[in-house]
């Protein structure tokens, strides 16, 4: 992190909020020591409210201050409610010195709308879900113009509804100079139990937007580190509403950067996608474990495999079948076919999208069929699929390209209904054409599935 900010000149004025006992500043200050970074001076501004670590956060500080060019002041308090002081212009408050640096390893905490954090940041013009998208768009709001902003955070800004403040905050603000992602999760941060992919970020503040530099590696040894430059149009796509932020990882363009023929959305193609509405725990009093004459099948994930619907499966730990009555008939869909796709995949699956067909003949001829909370669902107005198109969707869902694209925009185990709405796909004729060969085709490799949809779509 602290290779990555340009060389400066001058003074500097280093911001560390959440500093925790230094480790970050100090990285910093052992480049500039070691003459990787000319400044003449260097102040550091460390926020660490943990009353038990700023005294090593002193220690580590003080270790710098012997030639009289370095200064530190260690702010005991919480940096939120300070910096929107500062930021507000309160009579009261002590005026901040603008920044030039700012190194993070922010707080991951989820904030509530009505917190007393949510409410000092809207102050300022700051709506965001999460303490660590905070403490960005904080540092963001204290640097000066041309000020290097680099943190570690989660991927989790880079797509969904609940961080697209967030995204149009920082894009019209700073510039994106570097993103580094690390290909693992279970290496970079094996102690941490990391549900998504981290991120470290440079953002320089009212910089011009041009190329990216992205970076990966496996872990955190950096050993198999590769760098490529790409434009800004493959990391935010101006056709784009969410203003999702991608993060390609190799020089060659992913597969579906290029077909014209996969520039389709779900409103052309007629089609809606769904959370599967049936929350197990909320209904729990009408769940059955086998199938009676007065229920419906209710799925999971675990019904689904590469060879098709498995309903009812004995001995599963989850229920097989929900009573039909006036509580549980609005959750129902009429029986169908559908394409589904598991809202959860795990830490190193090798593919994120996992879809699938929902084949009516599975269930006896049953009416109606429930699908549980953990599905994403593609209907026609809570209606089931022709099968072709089913069957295609499934197909280009599964597909490699897919995969590549739904992970430059998303570094989570979750695989949200947001996510599959902002995605593009195919033509509806292209999908069902789709679906009809891999109708008379029977079991297919990934190969041919690929080779299928490139002379499809371009």
């Amino acid at each position: 992190m602290a290779g990555l900010f340009p060389d400066g000149e001058g003074s500097c004025h280093l911001l560390d909020a959440g500093a925790g006992i230094g480790s970050l500043s100090a990285a910093f200050l052992d480049r500039w020591r070691s003459g990787g970074l000319h400044f003449e001076r260097v102040k550091v501004h460390a926020f660490e409210l943990d009353h038990g670590l700023t005294e090593h956060l002193s220690r580590t500080l003080e270790k710098y201050n012997h030639r009289g060019d370095f200064s530190a002041d260690i702010h005991a308090e919480d940096f939120i409610h300070s910096a929107v002081e500062s930021l507000s212009g309160n009579l009261f408050s002590k005026p901040s010195e603008r920044v030039t640096h700012v190194i993070l390893n922010p707080p991951y905490k989820k904030l509530n709308s009505n917190s007393a954090h949510r409410l000092a940041l809207r102050r300022v013009g700051i709506e965001t879900v999460n303490l660590y998208s905070a403490f960005v768009a904080l540092a963001i709001a204290l640097a000066e113009s041309g000020g290097q902003i680099v943190a570690i955070i989660p991927r989790s800004f880079c797509n969904g509804p609940y961080y697209r403040p967030f995204r149009d905050f920082i894009l019209e603000r700073a510039a994106i100079r570097h993103m580094h992602l690390f290909n693992s999760r279970s290496k970079a941060f094996k102690d941490d139990n990391v549900l998504q992919e981290n991120i470290i970020i440079r953002l320089e503040r009212g910089g011009k937007q041009g190329p990216v530099m992205v970076s990966t590696s496996t872990d955190d040894s950096f050993s198999d580190l590769v760098t490529h430059e790409h434009p800004f149009d493959r990391i935010l796509f101006s056709d784009d509403p969410e203003r999702f932020i991608h993060v390609p990882t190799s020089s060659e363009h992913d597969a579906i950067d290029l077909p014209p023929g996969i520039r389709c959305t779900l409103a052309h193609l007629g089609l809606n996608v769904s959370t599967g509405p049936v929350v197990d725990f909320r209904l729990k009093s009408y769940l059955r474990d086998t199938p009676g004459p007065h229920t419906a099948p209710l799925l999971y994930p675990a019904h689904f495999s590469g060879s098709g619907t498995t309903w009812p499966i004995e001995g599963l730990k989850k229920p097989n079948a929900i009573e039909r009555n006036a509580d549980t008939e609005r959750w129902l869909y009429p029986n169908g076919f559908y394409c589904v796709v598991r809202r959860f995949s795990s830490k190193e699956e090798k593919r994120r999208i996992v879809a699938s067909v929902v084949e009516p003949e599975s269930f006896g001829g049953v009416p109606v069929l429930g699908f549980e909370n953990h599905l994403n669902l593609f209907h026609e107005n809570k209606h089931g699929l022709p099968e072709p198109l089913a069957r295609g969707l499934a197909l280009f869902l599964n597909t490699t390209a897919v995969d590549q694209y739904f992970r430059r925009f998303s570094g989570h185990t979750q695989v949200n209904a947001t996510d599959l709405k902002q995605m593009k796909y195919p033509s509806r004729a292209t999908l069902i054409q789709l679906g009809e060969w891999s109708m008379q085709q029977g079991t297919l490799t990934q190969e041919q599935i690929e080779s299928k949809l490139g002379t499809l779509t371009g």
